[in-house]
């Protein structure tokens, strides 16, 4: 039995573009696909935000003289060229998909509209939602909070590149020590930096529970949401007596 009914997937765009830094990499696409084929066959309804920073980074080309809302523009737009891409990769692996933007491109996708996107899900397609929250200023990890509290998630999955949440950086400090689980007043007060302050109070107030972890692993999603193992890290409701 899985351990949660719908689950929203935020992916990076990082995960995407694989050992490379830029672009999409279809062979780390498809690792993924395949996993995520596995949990939605399992009966997990899974509807996803993907980001674009393998594409750009909104705040990187603010760097360049561009103005910010253009350069979060420009960013949105190359979640949607991610989203397309994982779209393709998903249905050659028999998951029936469909592509939602926030900013309207009715050639390639269907807009954003909440009811559809609970309906498809409803009939086991899986929604992939792209193009940020169609304004700018916006993370795409507060886009992922949003919509996982627009579409009733219960649980929002932080794909990353690491196994989960740390004291402090695993890449600079070889004492580390790996948390397994940390409550939404924690993350807020120490500003742990997997997500976005903003994607933290939405989950916080919308009593969302987080799961980070390394969806570079092969089987953590299907560990984590089919099996109902302990992996990575939880972020929840502080306990009460």
């Amino acid at each position: 039995m899985p351990r949660y009914k719908r689950v929203l997937l935020k992916l990076s765009g990082e995960v995407l573009a694989g050992d490379s830094r830029f672009g999409l990499d279809f062979d780390a696409m498809r690792r993924v696909g395949t996993e995520l084929a596995e949990v939605h066959r399992a009966g997990v309804e899974l509807c996803m935000v993907v980001g674009g920073g393998n594409m750009l980074r909104g705040r990187d080309v603010e760097k360049l003289g561009i103005e910010r809302a253009q350069a979060d523009y420009m960013g949105m737009l190359g979640t949607v060229v991610n989203a397309l891409g994982l779209q393709d990769v998903l249905e050659k692996l028999g998951v029936p998909t469909r592509v939602q933007t926030a900013i309207e491109m009715r050639a390639v996708a269907e807009p954003y509209i909440r009811r559809r996107a609970l309906r498809h899900m409803e009939k086991g397609r899986v929604v992939i939602f792209a193009a940020g929250t169609g304004s700018p200023f916006f993370s795409t990890d507060t886009t992922a909070a949003l919509r996982a509290a627009e579409m009733n998630a219960d649980c929002m999955v932080k794909g990353t590149k690491v196994d989960g949440i740390y004291d402090r950086d695993p890449s600079a400090y070889k004492d580390a020590k790996f948390l397994s689980r940390v409550t939404y007043s924690e993350a807020l007060r120490d500003g742990i930096e997997v997500m976005d302050a903003s994607a933290f109070s939405l989950c916080r107030e919308n009593r969302i529970p987080i799961l980070v972890l390394n969806v570079r692993s092969q089987g953590t999603l299907v560990s984590a949401l089919v099996k109902g193992e302990r992996i990575g890290t939880i972020v929840e409701e502080e306990e009460t007596e």
